[in-house]
């Protein structure tokens, strides 16, 4: 980052923390040099930016994040005032700013980093990402508290989280019913069977020709569509839902699986021909190696469809468990902390399974060109 740069939101963060103490907290709050605590944090974050603006280089990340840290614990600490929590003033936000322009310089940095060893750029890697997650969390804590927003439109991330946390076994069954159940099983039969079936038509070339076209058709159909008729099919139970995620990931599997199966040059399929090599001995040696990017892409993309298309189907009928059910259900309610819970735990499941699909990728495809450093 450059020295400028840094240095100019170093200065404007600790400009931000003096405001703080002139400008009051909320309408009926007293001053912040009243509150020993947080004018001690806030003191000490104006003295860390201050060292930041002074090395304005590399080393100026970790007193930058020390002063986001304390900076972001005396804005939270200031909520817990019934005066600044719904009606926050001029001083409240000027540390809020504060928090943000030192996080934002500190991560920035963080991201710049390189030429570091394996281990610890890998480690640098997962940290950025952590560090931007958390401050877009304290930004959305600190608006919705700040402002009172009301939590039927908007639930705090704390108080969507305290939801999570004592919702757990609600959560575990609709985990369960909605990922074990309905995901995983279609996953499985839909890529499975799309695989299996690019392999026949690339065998026998008319099937590629007449299926494509019709990939392409049954891709464009529409999710709202394909749920119900699943359902009056199947039942009310996870086979309609496993049914509606096979043929939402039947078809980038096949396509994809298609254009990987004809990736392989000329010179090596001629090579397997000099060898007399029989299909079966081109397929394994050559064409499925050389489509296994293809084919991850498509699981990778399959992974987050399935996970949505199962959700989806639930809204058209299923039993009284499922991601799906309880976010209809409860939005009815109004208890949108419950719904906000219920999405925390489709984006883990979605992420963790992602994560898998990429790291299996990466174990398989390790010589791919895109791996090579």
């Amino acid at each position: 980052m450059d020295p400028r740069k840094i240095r100019l939101g170093c200065l404007l963060a600790a400009g931000a923390i003096a405001l703080a103490f002139l400008l009051p907290s909320a309408p009926q709050s007293p001053a912040l040099l009243s509150r020993t605590a947080i004018a001690f944090a806030c003191a000490g974050t104006g003295l860390l930016l201050l060292v930041a603006a002074g090395l304005a280089d590399m080393r100026a990340t970790l007193p930058a994040l020390a002063a986001a840290l304390l900076s972001g614990g005396a804005s939270l600490a200031l909520l817990r005032d019934p005066a600044v929590a719904g009606s926050a003033g001029a001083g409240f936000w000027m540390i809020v700013i504060a928090c943000w322009l030192a996080a934002a310089v500190g991560v920035i940095n963080l991201a710049a980093t390189r030429q570091l060893r394996q281990n610890r750029q890998r480690g640098l890697n997962l940290l950025v990402p952590v560090l931007f997650g958390a401050t877009v969390f304290y930004l959305w804590e600190v608006a919705v508290r700040g402002f009172g927003v009301s939590p039927v439109l908007l639930p705090s991330p704390s108080a969507a989280g305290a939801k999570f946390v004592s919702s757990l076994p609600i959560l575990g069954a609709d985990f369960v019913q909605t990922f074990v159940r309905g995901v995983l099983i279609g996953y499985a039969i839909g890529c499975g069977a799309g695989l299996l079936v690019a392999i026949l038509a690339h065998r026998f070339e008319f099937l590629g020709r007449g299926l494509l076209p019709l990939g392409n058709f049954f891709s464009a159909l529409p999710l709202v569509g394909i749920a119900p008729i699943m359902v009056m099919w199947f039942g009310f139970d996870w086979p309609s839902k496993a049914a509606v995620v096979a043929v939402v990931t039947f078809f980038p599997m096949l396509v994809n699986a298609m254009a990987g199966l004809s990736a392989s040059g000329h010179i090596e399929r001629d090579l397997m021909r000099s060898y007399a090599a029989s299909h079966r001995q081109s397929l394994t040696k050559l064409h499925l190696p050389a489509a296994l990017p293809f084919i991850f892409n498509a699981l990778k993309i399959n992974a987050t469809l399935a996970l949505i298309g199962a959700i989806v189907a639930e809204f058209f009928g299923t039993p009284t468990e499922g991601i799906g059910f309880r976010i209809s259900t409860e939005a009815g309610r109004m208890a949108i902390d419950m719904v906000w819970a219920e999405i925390a735990l489709a984006a883990l499941a979605g992420m963790a399974f992602y994560g898998f699909v990429a790291l299996a990728e990466r174990a398989t495809t390790f010589w791919h060109p895109s791996y090579r450093t």
